[in-house]
């Protein structure tokens, strides 16, 4: 360890027991000063693959999305608390008696070394949880950022290594659970879940509002019990908006999306669906019925495209005998519950052998959109890859 003793750090701390050798420490402190008193052990072996440290490399897009989350919100919340492993250099000072405070909480003053000529290993505490945190706001260009802090103090790192795994090892949220909380969320978000924003935004009100064809059909955390996978749906909403008739009402920067108009084309061409291949094909299990499978669900999107392109422009979208014209053209060629499609690669598939597959979605969405064109006395270019 460097010979500076450096200075100390005084933070008014409360005190929390927990076992009969367990002490927490909470406090506040400013994000940009915890380098100062705090480091990363990085797991890695030595020569002689000895295990040390423990945590794993920055993920530095997770990084750079609260980095600008603190840079750019006007009101920036980081409520959860980072865990640091404190050596028996810190010291708990409690302050004088006569509190209120329970028997199992003190207050007083948590004094941290601190010496700008410490190396990280010299470094009196070692970030447990909460390394991306630190690193953003470290990197922020911010004056400050405060932040809770949950301490305790040890000596030995197979310690600091069983709190780290113990913190760690809960699951991570359920995906279906995020997407379906969504279209309430507000503020910044990543980038991979702001642009599932808007289609789950009308997923839910294809779920729920009381017109839509498909009310209470997808499958998500609040609706266990729907038929279509909430991922299926959603693929089908975000390849319409990127390329598709949703496109249309997308919205710009300046304007935004006409949610109302999306779940209006969706319900018409759903609703006309359901009328052309009747209940049979509707409303059933993936392992009954391929309509409501994620090959049907995902090329029937595509389709509903086709059918909407040869159909005019803008806000010109045809209404549900619009669509029901359209899917009448094809019907006959598809066999979502029984028999074999001939897909015209010379090689039959029987309906059920139908997967959740990108090539099995490919060569679906082929055959139903190159069917539906050549009814219409156009040319589908199969060349133009869809996935």
């Amino acid at each position: 360890m460097a010979g500076s003793q450096g200075k100390l750090l005084h933070l008014p701390a409360l005190e929390i027991t927990q076992g009969p050798n367990r002490r927490l420490y909470t406090f506040a402190v400013d994000g940009k000063q915890v380098p100062s008193f705090a480091a990363v052990s990085r797991v890695r072996r030595d020569s002689e693959q000895q295990l040390h440290g423990y945590q794993r490399p920055e993920v530095l897009a997770h990084v750079a999305a609260i980095r600008r989350y603190v840079e750019s919100d006007d009101n920036p919340l980081l409520p959860n608390a980072i865990v640091v492993a404190f050596d028996d250099r810190v010291r708990f000072v409690p302050a004088d008696a006569g509190t209120d405070a329970p028997s199992y909480v003190r207050l007083g003053t948590l004094v941290v070394p601190v010496s700008d000529d410490w190396e990280d290993a010299d470094k009196p505490g070692f970030i447990v949880d909460g390394q991306q945190r630190c690193a953003a706001i470290r990197n922020a260009d911010v004056a400050a950022f405060p932040i809770c802090v949950t301490a305790f103090i040890t000596a030995d790192q197979a310690d600091h290594r069983s709190q780290f795994i113990l913190v760690n090892s809960t699951k991570p949220l359920p995906k279906g659970l995020i997407h379906e909380l969504l279209p309430a969320a507000s503020g910044p978000l990543p980038n991979q879940l702001r642009v599932r924003q808007l289609p789950a935004t009308v997923l839910e009100r294809l779920n729920f509002d009381q017109r839509s064809p498909l009310r209470h059909m997808i499958q998500t955390p609040t609706n266990p019990t729907g038929v279509i996978k909430d991922n299926s749906m959603l693929r089908m909403l975000e390849n319409s908006i990127s390329d598709g008739v949703l496109y249309r009402f997308r919205g710009s920067e300046n304007t935004l999306p006409n949610i109302g108009l999306m779940v209006t084309v969706l319900s018409d061409f759903w609703t006309a669906a359901r009328e052309v291949f009747g209940e049979d094909a509707w409303g059933k299990p993936p392992r009954k019925s391929r309509l409501m499978h994620g090959a049907g669900i995902i090329s029937m999107g595509y389709l509903m495209d086709a059918i909407a392109d040869t159909n005019g422009s803008g806000e010109e979208v045809p209404d549900t005998q619009g669509f029901a014209t359209g899917l009448k053209t094809i019907k006959d060629y598809c066999r979502w519950t029984e028999g074999t499609w001939d897909l015209g690669d010379g090689i039959p598939r029987r309906w059920n052998d139908v997967q959740n597959t990108p090539r099995d979605i490919q060569r679906i969405t082929d055959f139903l959109v190159s069917t539906y064109y050549g009814k219409q006395g156009k040319r589908h270019d199969r060349s133009s890859r869809l996935f």
